[in-house]
């Protein structure tokens, strides 16, 4: 058995979108995407108070769309609005916590990742995944973004306005700069469209993002040598070698619980002693949001989803809405101590210039901005569902 799952576990065809999906996001990092989407967002941010963390909220949102890995965009934009939010004295705590707290929107922004990990191991499918992730993660960049100019209004010290000479930009020089993010929205126009329409597989619609990323930054001349393609196809191969090893060792576990019933006489249980679906809800998003604290997402999903999964589904809730709840709750555990993956890629970013309590600290108002918005998600599912039942019905 052993071997067979050891096997049929990476031999699955739709794995085949990860390494690709990996891939496109390695070429766009080398490519300056990211540079571009906070160039735009930021000139066109300029007069918002809180301006420059809320243009990293968006650019984060939108590089998400190339990236679909948290901690990659946390480290990228740590390195990459950091130090423009430290020149126009922003608040230390607000410009890390802002940071590490918007990478996560690389997991909910499709493509994502996580989404192609839950869905192999739901079996749902990965195209309504991707389409419930977009109006919960632009919904969160936005509760994050009325946040922080709410606070930078009340308290001007924390985020001080850029200087005149940015605020006068003439509008067409403002539409030339935002203009730049043109490569991200091409590909992601043209991979989510090809994907919705039916032209793409998840698959095909990967290959031709990693392809056309490349190309694009072969264009604008920021991939400049064949040195920068073999480092970039090194990390990603080294990045899916870890996810299909973690992934072998969570299909084993579910192999395991599965022979063993323990799924089935748990929900037997439950439904004898009648238990009101919602609190079973109640008692897994509690459980999955401890979880979080201790574990990486990963091994969450391998822990729960074999046992919540087809106990909630048998209860009557939606396969996809609870694909976007589990994910959200993942995307909190990557900010909560002391397992936070994002507060770590960013102490990496910043060395010994600031301390990991601070991180965490700031990271506390965004931490309460995601507990809201799962709130939200949980009491108003048709939030998640609009999208996928539009495209698909």
């Amino acid at each position: 058995m052993l071997g067979q799952v050891s096997y049929h576990s990476v031999a699955t065809p739709t794995w085949v979108c990860i390494p690709l999906f990996i891939l496109m996001g390695g070429f766009a990092a080398i490519g300056g995407f990211a540079q571009r989407a906070y160039q735009s967002i930021s000139v066109l941010a300029a007069r918002l108070p809180g301006s420059l963390a809320i243009a990293t909220c968006y650019a984060c949102a939108a590089f998400g769309a190339m990236s679909g890995s948290s901690i990659a965009t946390t480290a990228i934009f740590g390195r990459l609005s950091l130090p423009e939010m430290q020149k126009y004295g922003y608040d230390t705590r607000l410009s890390v916590g802002c940071i590490a707290s918007a990478g996560t929107f690389a997991s909910m922004i499709p493509p994502s990742m996580m989404f192609i990990i839950y869905a192999m191991f739901t079996q749902t499918s990965v195209a309504k995944l991707f389409a419930a992730g977009v109006v919960p993660g632009l919904m969160t960049a936005t509760v994050y973004a009325v946040y922080i100019a709410a606070l930078a209004k009340r308290k001007p010290e924390v985020a001080p306005m850029p200087p005149r000479e940015i605020l006068d930009l003439p509008w067409a020089q403002k539409l030339r700069t935002a203009t730049r993010i043109w490569p991200i929205a091409v590909i992601a126009v043209l991979m989510m469209g090809g994907m919705y329409s039916g032209v793409f597989t998840a698959t095909e619609a990967a290959a031709a993002g990693a392809l056309l990323s490349l190309l694009f930054g072969y264009v604008l001349r920021e991939i400049t040598g064949v040195g920068m393609v073999v480092k970039a196809m090194k990390d990603s191969a080294n990045t899916t070698a870890m996810l299909f090893l973690i992934n072998i060792g969570a299909l084993y576990y579910s192999r395991i619980l599965a022979m063993s019933r323990v799924p089935t006489m748990i929900t037997e249980a439950l439904r004898d002693w009648q238990v009101p679906p919602f609190v079973v809800l109640l008692g897994v998003i509690a459980v999955m949001y401890f979880l979080g604290m201790i574990m990486v997402p990963v091994g969450i999903y391998a822990l729960t989803l074999p046992i919540a999964f087809p106990l909630l589904v048998s209860m009557g809730y939606d396969p996809i809405w609870f694909g976007v709840i589990a994910l959200k709750l993942t995307e909190i555990g990557c900010l909560t101590p002391p397992v936070g993956l994002n507060a770590f890629a960013m102490k990496g970013v910043v060395g010994k210039d600031i301390s990991l309590e601070t991180i965490f600290r700031g990271c506390l108002p965004f931490i309460a901005l995601e507990s809201v918005c799962l709130l939200i998600l949980v009491l108003f599912p048709g939030i998640s569902t609009w999208l996928p039942t539009l495209l698909f019905g």
